[in-house]
């Protein structure tokens, strides 16, 4: 037997249009569509912020920081 065939826990008596019926082809694609951007943060990082409101607050901090930076390098 194939270390495929091992791994595999599908049975051969599944019949999959069973397991299937009532799904809805593409139930997802539209927000798939839209598209997501998640970010795995690492431990320590997670650690400063208590939510996703707060992770975004100092994400939009730091891009207001970096336009002032690159506003006042233009102006000099």
């Amino acid at each position: 037997m194939k270390k495929d065939e091992e791994d595999d826990d599908l049975e051969p008596e599944y019949d999959l249009r069973t397991l299937l019926k009532g799904s809805v082809r593409g139930k997802y694609a539209e927000r798939f569509q839209q598209g997501t951007n998640l970010v795995l943060l690492d431990p320590e990082v997670a650690k400063a912020f208590p939510n996703h409101q707060a992770v975004n607050d100092a994400l939009r901090l730091v891009i207001q920081l970096s336009q002032l930076t690159r506003a006042n390098k233009k102006a000099t």
